[in-house]
């Protein structure tokens, strides 16, 4: 079975049903429908002096184009949990319609380990990220209603993009105000995903509707003709906004197959933003949970950097226990074998990738002082011998690992795994960060690209010079970093998956998110706006006659 139809097949219980297991009275969700609600942000004042839970960080090794299933892994241990009576919770981001109509596909899980109603998540959920959008876009037509009517502000140069969740590459770059009407301006604009949006970090890193107002105003959406910061408050448009991000702030209660309770809210992908779900779900998850399961991005060097040195130090929480999902196929992607032969026994493809994985143990274990098990994502396509391999090189190691059959079985294929974090994460570490918010913005960066991409060197074209003399000049030189990168390398170019050369980051451009309160430094050819592969899933998503949506994946 496809796993939309593995989704369907599973009585779900009623999402009020959901809430009372984590203790949440009935007048603190808001239904939407029978198995999707919003939780009132009154839950966490009525919970903040309980002691948190442990939390569990889920990441990966670099991934290969269809991803590594940290999702369907971060499924199968809350469901391995509940299965061993610890009372788990997921705490995760919401899917992008990019993806779901691209090439990765949607982002709630697969086979037995999926949160569900998994069509509804992928498609439209509760509406948040069209509420981001509105916001966004929002605020770029009062820009541009401001500059029609007078331009008191004295608005030289717009940097504020508008936006659209979908995968669209034709908006990275376009003209607007053509029509030729009296006063219009006509300027170059352009489109990000919304999930790059600004908005979509703020709404994640902002732990009540005030500090969101704050940091919606403290949006720079240009630059006057003195080269002085343009603020979304001085055009008044920062309570609007809120407004309309009134529900969208509150996050969403839904469930596993097994019926684990997952709160889902959030979705800035970890390659061009932070790649973590919203501070408050997880900070709430932590105080109805023994256990909170949580994923970041992408591999460990962008998403697992991210969380720990923007959003641990933002919240001031840490993880009790690392999991790395690694795949076969991707250790054999990342050891030179090409891409449509990874699924055919090679253990010297896999001996040459094991590199990628040893390089994000190193970073987990020494560079961020934390607790490290490795999940083996199983595929029916590995062997034994590759199996036995990966186990041996492990243990040898001391590295504490653990096979996992997340898609075929669900929590019951992650038992040993969830009995393995339960006795990990008695350990207590101390959380190590790779800079200090007092080094400058270039000293940042290089501690990012040596120490956890393994880079030579970094260099910066004289564009984001001259950008962080500017940063530095109006006083944001203290704030985090947020680097922008493929993906697939721990380099900065896509096609380099070994890195087995010494090689350098290039940082071609750099902007101030004063809003969301960090700094991204793009580096290579990273777009902020993606965009669809040749043969998109979007031509095998469909809805039949009897209203059942079919395709999604």
């Amino acid at each position: 079975m496809t796993d939309i139809e593995i989704s369907k097949s599973i009585k779900l219980e009623k999402i009020n049903e959901i809430a009372e297991r984590l203790n949440i009275e009935e007048d603190d969700i808001e239904s939407y429908g029978k198995y999707k609600a919003k939780i009132s942000n009154k839950v966490y004042e009525k919970l903040k002096n309980k002691e948190d839970g442990k939390l569990v960080l889920v990441t990966a090794i670099n991934p290969t184009p269809l991803g590594e299933g940290k999702t369907t892994m971060s499924i199968a241990i809350a469901d391995g949990l509940s299965k061993i009576n610890k009372k788990s919770i997921l705490a995760l981001r919401e899917p992008s319609l990019g993806p779901v109509f691209g090439i990765k596909g949607g982002a709630t899980g697969g086979g037995y380990a999926q949160i569900a109603p998994m069509e509804d998540i992928n498609l439209h959920f509760t509406g948040d990220i069209h509420a981001i959008t509105s916001a966004n876009n929002l605020l770029s037509a009062m820009i541009d209603n401001h500059i029609y009517f007078g331009n008191e502000l004295d608005i030289k140069q717009v940097t504020w993009k508008r936006c659209v969740d979908l995968n669209d590459r034709q908006l990275r770059k376009v003209n607007t105000g053509l029509s030729e009407e009296k006063n219009i301006v006509s300027r170059e604009d352009g489109f990000d995903i919304s999930v790059a949006s600004e908005i979509m970090a703020i709404l994640c890193l902002s732990e009540d509707i005030e500090e969101l107002k704050e940091r919606l105003g403290n949006i720079i959406i240009g630059y006057n003709s003195n080269s002085e910061p343009v603020f979304a408050k001085q055009l008044k448009a920062h309570g609007s906004m809120a407004v309309i991000l009134k529900d969208a702030i509150k996050p969403n209660l839904v469930q596993t197959l097994e019926h684990t309770p997952a709160i889902v809210h959030g979705g800035p992908f970890a390659n061009i933003a932070h790649g973590c779900n919203s501070i408050i779900a997880t900070k709430l998850a932590l105080k109805l949970g023994e256990y909170t399961i949580t994923e970041a991005g992408f591999g460990a060097d962008l998403g697992a950097e991210k969380f720990i040195d923007i959003k641990c130090r933002k919240a001031d929480i840490k993880p009790d226990v690392v999991i790395i999902v690694v795949t076969i196929k991707a250790l054999k992607y990342h050891g030179g074998i090409e891409k449509d032969k990874i699924q055919e026994e090679n253990l010297e493809g896999l001996k040459s990738g094991m590199h990628n994985l040893y390089k994000h143990i190193e970073n987990i274990k020494e560079k961020f002082g934390l607790n490290v098990i490795i999940a083996l994502n199983k595929y029916t396509t590995d062997t034994e011998k590759e199996i036995k391999y990966i186990k041996q090189e492990l243990e040898e190691n001391n590295i504490e690992m653990s096979v996992v059959e997340a898609w075929a079985k669900g929590g019951e294929g992650a038992i040993d795994i969830a009995q393995k974090i339960v006795k990990l994460a008695e350990e207590p570490k101390k959380i190590k960060y790779i800079y200090e918010l007092g080094d400058d913005i270039k000293t940042k960066i290089q501690k990012i690209a040596t120490q956890i991409y393994g880079a030579t060197n970094v260099e910066f074209s004289e564009e984001a010079i001259n950008k962080i003399k500017q940063i530095e000049a109006m006083g944001f030189k203290n704030l985090p970093v947020c680097i922008a990168k493929t993906q697939y390398s721990f380099s900065d170019d896509s096609k380099n998956l070994k890195c087995d050369m010494p090689f350098n980051i290039t940082i071609r451009d750099i902007n101030l998110k004063a809003g969301a309160g960090f700094i991204v430094a793009l580096a290579g050819k990273i777009m902020t706006m993606p965009g669809l592969p040749k043969v998109p899933a979007a031509e095998s998503i469909d809805i039949n006659e009897n209203g059942d949506i079919i395709g999604i994946f």
